[in-house]
């Protein structure tokens, strides 16, 4: 046995390839895989926890993580000091005590390690300060995962046996109630008539215009076209009079570095990415990027919601602003306290502010380069000075009517200098003017407005408003888009803001699903309860709250609804289609599975008939193929695994199956240059088209496709 003087224990793959490099020789490096244990399906309620007995968990190891748990003790029983750096959060200290439990390492003892950026740096002070894992953040993230069992498996099984709902769950249904609730909020709205004016100016060969702001001193509010034009006409024909005049330097602010949530609502509106696509990308720039001579990590941990830096990263990056762009533009970083931020995580920034995304374009997709670009600028900005305007807006007014100008121009660009892409500065000028100056409008518009509904979630929006109400995780937002999206509770449709925009639409099923939840367990399934319920996950993690305390309070009133709903919740019949089942005669209804709709015997189980679901016109002109040569009854369509079939309506008792005939080749009009037979079209035994010799197999010519044809083209 070849002993290891060190192991550590990661998550991923591909950090552990990263982080061996850094390590030397006495450290082997090798990865778990994420979790390894889950809570097992056994039990009362198929739930995994004793909750009889103080809400006992029962974890298994899945079929998948068996050969790599036997790999990790093989690796362990080799070892002499074993150290777990799995990720740097509840759901990695979790994955930590399952090793240990698992692996049989001491949770007495120092073997703990956290770093927050995968560079060498990071991973060997980490290596040097051990500690035991942190029992409270086990217990927070296990008291979530209970939660979410108990309350996704009761909720779940109810509405699939009531309305056919495929899932339920503690934050996935708040996160579709609000795409729910947000449809009814734009089918109740009445648009209401309102109209602006605005003034085109001309001064010193500049154009510039100014809004209507009051009328007799107060607000303007114009909703009918005859006021509308009135005013229109009295602003023509008379002469403006510029009334006070100010000009202002006004200071904007760049932006905190991101946090999960603002990456991924910026990374949507920028870059057109999925939270899952953008995960998935920053996940990879974590692990670590090969830059040429070495493997490192390009960004700080991407699951975090502080927005804090290190005073280490600070210091570089001033002096690389002072030494790249100037003094001037040295910034002073501000951090933004979050009262509602967990774990002692940074905001998502660059682990080296020398790798510029100019300088190691060329080892990133262009995806990857995309991101990295925003991130780094992001952050680099937040360092700097803030942007200088000169602001001038001076009020015109005619008759009882006040206008307002405003203009603006650029005098210094301070963060801007590296941020000009993703925020706009452009000038908009306004010309001097003095006060009491008498100006002629060359036009005043009057335009009819309505007021709009409000805009359905685009995937930024429901991240952010998610993060507003405290629903969920910046780790957990990903995958509940992508739960209400799979279960077809939503769809993802272009929404009349552009064409990049796309916008969550519920479906039948999703609006049924939320009005059910909101009927029978308004209680529990809404914004407040689930944001209460973080706080005290918050809480359990911080060891405020024992995790049995909140685990009884909720449980008992949550089963008392549960009991209420599945004695009252009226169940949905299925849909009858008008004909009996040729197998039994029983009425034939539409049932859903995960492949979609389709129609069954309602005597199931005991008829266990089932066909494609076909449209009327389909029904009505359905084939006649016969009947079947071995028992007389009629022959029916079917579909198995490899597609759709004849077979005798009468199966299993009957096994005949219609063998299908082979079309006969069609010949293309030319010849073979080989034999001199026509050459005919064919079908490969992988379903491809392709033209060959009708000779086969005496002469196996085959024609060379495009691609062949130019890849020979090229050679030659």
């Amino acid at each position: 046995m070849n002993k290891i003087k060190n192991l550590v224990i990661v998550e991923s793959p591909s950090k552990a390839s990263t982080i061996e490099k850094y390590l030397g020789k006495d450290y082997e490096v090798v990865a778990s895989k994420g979790h390894i244990n889950d809570l097992a399906t056994s039990g009362k309620g198929h739930l995994g926890i004793d909750v009889e007995n103080g809400f006992t968990p029962t974890y298994t190891i899945s079929s998948a993580k068996k050969s790599i748990v036997k790999q990790l003790k093989d690796e362990v029983r080799k070892a002499d000091n074993v150290l777990l750096a799995t990720d740097p959060d509840r759901e990695g200290e979790a994955i930590a005590y399952h090793l240990a439990n698992t692996l049989n390492i001491p949770l007495d003892q120092d073997n703990r390690i956290v770093f927050h950026e995968v560079t060498k740096p990071a991973v060997q002070k980490a290596i040097s300060e051990p500690r035991q894992v942190d029992m409270d953040l086990v217990d927070s993230q296990e008291t979530r995962r209970m939660l979410d069992r108990i309350i996704g498996f009761k909720l779940s099984t109810l509405l699939n046996s009531k309305i056919k709902s495929k899932s339920a769950g503690r934050v996935q249904s708040v996160a579709l109630k609000l795409i729910v609730d947000r449809e009814k909020e734009i089918a109740a709205f009445v648009p209401e008539e309102y109209w602006t004016i605005t003034a085109d100016f001309l001064k010193d060969k500049k154009d510039f215009q100014a809004q209507l702001t009051k009328i007799d001193g107060q607000k303007a509010e114009i909703a009918h076209e005859q006021e509308a034009l009135k005013i229109r006409d009295d602003c023509l024909n008379n002469e403006f009079t510029v009334g006070e005049v100010s000009e202002e330097v006004k200071h904007r602010k760049p932006k905190l570095p991101y946090i999960t949530s603002t990456l991924q609502q910026d990374a949507a509106n920028k870059l057109n990415f999925t939270s899952k696509k953008t995960m998935s990308i920053a996940q990879r720039l974590y692990e670590g990027v090969n830059i040429g001579s070495t493997t490192t990590g390009l960004i700080t941990y991407m699951r975090t919601d502080a927005a804090r830096l290190s005073p280490v990263f600070m210091a570089q990056a001033r002096e690389f602003i002072k030494e790249n762009y100037g003094e001037k533009y040295c910034g002073y970083f501000h951090q933004k306290v979050d009262k509602n931020a967990q774990d002692a995580h940074e905001a998502i920034r660059p682990t080296n502010v020398e790798n510029t995304p100019e300088k190691i374009a060329s080892h990133l997709t262009n995806d990857e380069l995309k991101l990295y670009k925003m991130i780094y600028y992001r952050t680099l900005a937040a360092m700097m000075a803030d942007a200088l305007f000169n602001s001038r807006t001076a009020r015109l007014d005619c008759l009882n009517y006040e206008f307002t100008a405003s203009g603006r121009t650029l005098i210094f660009d301070g963060y801007l200098k590296v941020y000009k892409d993703y925020e706009s500065a452009e000038d908009k000028e306004l010309p001097l003017l003095e006060k009491d100056e008498r100006l002629k409008a060359q036009d005043v518009k009057a335009d009819q407005h309505f007021t709009e509904p409000p805009l359905r979630y685009s995937e930024a929006r429901l991240i952010k408003a998610m993060e507003e109400n405290g629903i969920g995780r910046p780790s957990t937002y990903a995958t509940i888009i992508d739960t209400i999206i799979k279960r077809e509770y939503v769809s993802l449709q272009k929404s009349n803001e552009g064409s990049r925009i796309k916008v969550f639409v519920p479906t039948e099923q999703g609006i049924l699903t939320t009005e059910k939840l909101d009927e029978y367990f308004s209680s529990i399934i809404n914004v407040k309860y689930t944001s209460d319920m973080e706080k005290q996950l918050d809480d359990i993690a911080e060891g405020k709250l024992a995790k049995l305390d909140s685990l009884n309070q909720f449980y008992d009133p949550f089963m008392e609804l549960v009991d209420n709903a599945k004695e009252n919740m009226e169940k949905i019949a299925p849909v009858k289609v008008g004909r009996l089942c040729p197998q039994c005669g029983s009425e034939l209804v539409e049932r859903k599975s995960k492949y979609g709709v389709f129609i069954a015997c309602s005597n199931y189980p005991k008829c266990k008939y089932h066909e494609d679901k076909e449209d009327e016109n389909a029904q009505q002109e359905k084939k006649d193929y016969g009947t079947c040569p071995q028992c007389g009854n009629p022959l029916v369509e079917k579909r198995g695994k490899y597609g759709k079939f004849i077979a005798c309506s009468n199966y299993p008792t009957c096994k005949y199956i219609q063998k299908k005939e082979k079309a006969a080749p069609v010949e293309t009009g030319e010849l073979c240059p080989e034999c001199g037979s026509p050459l005919v079209k064919r079908k490969s035994r992988y379903g491809k088209d392709f033209i060959g010799c009708s000779n086969y197999p005496k002469c196996r010519y085959i024609k060379p496709s495009g691609r062949k044809k130019a890849e020979k083209a090229k050679d030659e």
